[in-house]
């Protein structure tokens, strides 16, 4: 009897501390909410397994407004639409991804087409020799593919901005290669060609170098910018 007492005695005592500990096991959990793209944080209560917010503390984080009609209430959030617009916009700012890799590739064909023009100042070859007028040309229209590459993904306003400047360039050097064959027998020709430094002799190669080594560093950036020496 005695040991059937003390049994009965130690399963009361279990039941009665599982009694004391239930409760403390399912005390309400406080813990902070965060909205990404929103600044502040709501408290949250966790209990049995549900989520309890204050719904004034959401409509301070998002800046929306509560109001009371009908026995309900009525949470207003700020125009999502607006929000949407200006992170479009946002986009637009800088150049799409295929552009980008045209603009690229077009600025390396006019380097090299310039690189050719160059040589052939620096090292006197005869502009109106066959295989250098060949081989000007092939590079001139080499440049003007990649630029018509470029022009045709062009897809945003940056583009089409980045666009604007990249054909100066090609064009800026297409009248300065004509003008260089045309007068290839004139006084400012063979000036030209005899000078030790042709390039710096010249306020308008020099502009075009200046426009080139601006685009080379805009396009791989991503983003446009304007330069006057680009018009």
């Amino acid at each position: 009897m005695l040991r059937m007492m003390k049994r009965r005695s130690s399963i009361l005592w279990a039941l009665l501390m599982m009694a004391v500990m239930a409760p403390a096991q399912t005390q309400p959990q406080k813990e902070a909410l965060s909205i990404q793209g929103y600044s502040g944080q709501a408290s949250v209560i966790r209990f049995q397994k549900r989520v309890f917010l204050d719904v004034r503390d959401l409509a301070e984080i998002t800046n929306g407004s509560l109001s009371f009609e009908g026995g309900g209430i009525i949470l207003t959030l700020p125009d999502c639409d607006a929000s949407d617009r200006a992170g479009e916009d946002a986009g637009k700012a800088g150049f799409s991804r295929a552009f980008m890799r045209a603009a690229i590739e077009s600025m390396a064909s006019i380097r090299e087409w310039g690189g050719m023009l160059q040589a052939t100042l620096q090292n006197r070859y005869p502009v109106d020799s066959a295989m250098t007028g060949n081989t000007v040309i092939a590079y001139q229209k080499r440049a003007a593919e990649s630029v018509g590459l470029a022009s045709a993904a062009a897809s945003t306003d940056s583009d089409y901005h980045g666009l604007e400047l990249l054909r100066n360039e090609f064009n800026n050097l297409q009248v300065w290669s004509d003008r260089l064959v045309q007068d290839r027998n004139s006084l400012t020709a063979t000036h030209l060609t005899m000078s030790e430094s042709p390039l710096k002799d010249d306020d308008e190669a020099q502009k075009i170098l200046r426009c080139g080594q601006f685009l080379a560093q805009m396009f791989p950036g991503g983003t446009f910018q304007d330069d006057a020496v680009c018009h």
